[in-house]
C-alpha cells in the first residue's frame, strides 16, 4: 500500500462512525505485545472524536450548561459527523454549529439554543480578531473643530453584532456564574447585542433601539457626524448634538470605532 493510500485509509477510519477498522487496512499494521491492532485503532478513533468535542465544550460552554453533559455529547458527535473538521486549525471547528442546531433540533428548542450558540461564537470571533486602530478620546481631543461635521467612522475589527430575539444574555450570564438557568423566553422587542475585544478583554452589552439605529447609521449607512445630528433632531430636537456627542464618546471609550478615511 502506498503511503498516500495508507494515510487516506487512516483518515477514513478516524472519521468513520464505527471504531472497528476496515480489515484490509488493519492487515497493513502490526500489533504489539500489549496492544493489538484493533484496540490501537479504536483508541485513535475515539481520541479524535473526544478531542473535537473538547474544543466544542470550550467554545460553547453555555450550550453544554443548558443541555447537560450527555445531551451535549450526543449533539456535538452528530455535528462533527455532519460537518467534519475541514481546517488545519481547530479554532474554526464550531463555525457551523449554530446553523447545525437549527437543522438538527425541533424549532421550539433550536431557535433559542442556536441564538445562544451564535452569541458564544461571537465571543470567539471577537477574541481572535485583529486589533485594528480604535479611536481614542485623545484622538478626538486633537481633532480640529472644522473636521467634526465630516467625521466618519467604522466598527473596529473585533466588533460582532447579534440580533437577540430571546433572553440569551441572561442565559449566557447564568452559565458563566453557574447559577440557576432561567427559562428561555422570547423578548417582546428584539435588541442588538454587541460583543467586542478592548485592551485584550472581551466585552458585551445590548443597545437600546435609538442607540442601535444611530450606530448603524454611522457604521453601515455611512453618516458623518453632521448627518447623525440631523437624524437625531427628529427625536431629540435641540438636544440632538448633545446626544450625538454622548453616544460617540461612549462608543469611543468602549473601543468600538475606527476613523473612516474620507
Amino acid at each position: 500500500m502506498r503511503m498516500t493510500d495508507w494515510q487516506l485509509a487512516f483518515e477514513q477510519h478516524v472519521l468513520s462512525e464505527a471504531p472497528l477498522a476496515n480489515s484490509s487496512f488493519a492487515a497493513t499494521l502490526l500489533g504489539g505485545p500489549t496492544l493489538d491492532v484493533d484496540t490501537g485503532l479504536a483508541i485513535y478513533h475515539n481520541a479524535y472524536l473526544s478531542r473535537l468535542q473538547d474544543v466544542l465544550r470550550h467554545d460553547f460552554g453555555a450550550i453544554r450548561y443548558w443541555l447537560g453533559d450527555d445531551e451535549f455529547a450526543a449533539l456535538t458527535e452528530a455535528y462533527v459527523r455532519r460537518y467534519p473538521s475541514a481546517h488545519y486549525s481547530l479554532r474554526w471547528l464550531g463555525e457551523r454549529f449554530p446553523g447545525f442546531i437549527l437543522e438538527h433540533l425541533v424549532a421550539e428548542q433550536s431557535a433559542p439554543l442556536a441564538e445562544l450558540a451564535r452569541l458564544e461564537w461571537a465571543f470567539t470571533l471577537a477574541f481572535d480578531a485583529p486589533s485594528g486602530q480604535p479611536l481614542t478620546l485623545d484622538d478626538m481631543a486633537s481633532l480640529p473643530p472644522e473636521a467634526w461635521p465630516a467625521l466618519q467612522v467604522s466598527l473596529a475589527p473585533s466588533v460582532q453584532q447579534l440580533l437577540c430575539h430571546f433572553n440569551t444574555l441572561a442565559l449566557w450570564r447564568a452559565s458563566k456564574e453557574e447559577s440557576a438557568f432561567p427559562p428561555s423566553q422570547a423578548l417582546a422587542l428584539a435588541h442588538i447585542c454587541l460583543v467586542w475585544r478592548h485592551q485584550n478583554v472581551c466585552h458585551y452589552r445590548s443597545l437600546e433601539p435609538a442607540e442601535a439605529c444611530a450606530l448603524a447609521g454611522m457604521v453601515t449607512t455611512g453618516w458623518n457626524f453632521s448627518e447623525l445630528c440631523e437624524q437625531l433632531q427628529v427625536t431629540y430636537a435641540e438636544g440632538a448634538p448633545l446626544q450625538a456627542v454622548t453616544w460617540l464618546k461612549q462608543w469611543i471609550q468602549d473601543g468600538l470605532l475606527e476613523r473612516r478615511a474620507p
